[in-house]
């Protein structure tokens, strides 16, 4: 989406994502024994702080400048966390070198189409060491009706220039999904609109795995949340691969 970064980043609870998500990954690292994470399509690079500090080799990479000009802002670079700009179309520099490779909040799905998202999850599989795990987390687009938005947040933040009014949703049309952002900055001389919609893949959990398998992936599972409920088209919120090399 091309909004910016740091706008992009205040639109998220985060402490009460992280506090959702953390606990499933702690297991996962665990049972894979994971030591070195690559974040790919990092963004804010939340995930990959919070993999840092549990004592973790994280790389966090995406394909904007922006984002990760805010990742080294935010959290630093230091031994043992990097920052790289870098699509996650293009091969990994270090090739089967990381125990866990993770691609969330819907990055996958934002491929322009679905021979550069099958390529992306080819490339996450390549980065993973032989008994490696990746985790993909994308929007379960079939659970959403075919017709008009859903609207999901209208919050008011306090940016660098000023006061803004941010309004999203989210809707289907046939097998595409589309992200609908209003952003009205606020002023004393009167309110600065601007409007977003911006399309996205409806990925099909079979079509993941099958391209996985093709990849050199052994076994998947798909999942509707991060409390390891089994997924399900009709209503689950997220469609979570979980993909072992």
């Amino acid at each position: 989406m091309n909004i910016p970064a740091a706008l992009y980043d205040a639109l998220i609870d985060w402490p009460q994502r992280l506090a959702n998500e953390a606990p499933f990954y702690r297991r996962l690292f665990e049972r894979y024994a994971v030591r070195a994470v690559l974040d790919v399509a990092c963004g804010s690079g939340r995930h990959a702080a919070m993999f840092h500090s549990w004592g973790l080799d994280v790389e966090g990479a995406d394909v904007s400048p922006d984002m990760i000009e805010l990742c080294r802002a935010r959290h630093g670079e230091r031994d043992h966390l990097r920052w790289t700009v870098r699509s996650f179309t293009t091969a990994p520099s270090t090739p089967a070198a990381h125990d866990a490779v993770v691609c969330v909040g819907h990055s996958l799905a934002l491929a322009p189409d679905e021979a550069a998202a099958r390529q992306a999850l080819r490339q996450i599989i390549a980065a993973l060491r032989p008994g490696g795990v990746a985790v993909i987390q994308v929007l379960n687009l079939w659970r959403l009706p075919d017709g008009p938005p859903l609207w999901q947040k209208c919050v008011r933040l306090s940016m660098e220039d000023g006061e803004h009014l941010i309004v999203k949703g989210v809707h289907r049309a046939g097998d595409r999904g589309f992200v609908n952002l209003v952003d009205v900055r606020l002023s004393e001389g009167g309110v600065s609109p601007r409007y977003e919609t911006t399309p996205f893949l409806g990925l099909r959990a079979d079509q993941l795995a099958d391209t996985a398998a093709e990849a050199g992936a052994g076994a998947v599972r798909c999942l509707g949340d991060f409390q390891e409920s089994p997924y399900r088209a009709e209503h689950s919120g997220d469609l979570i691969l979980v993909i072992e090399r």
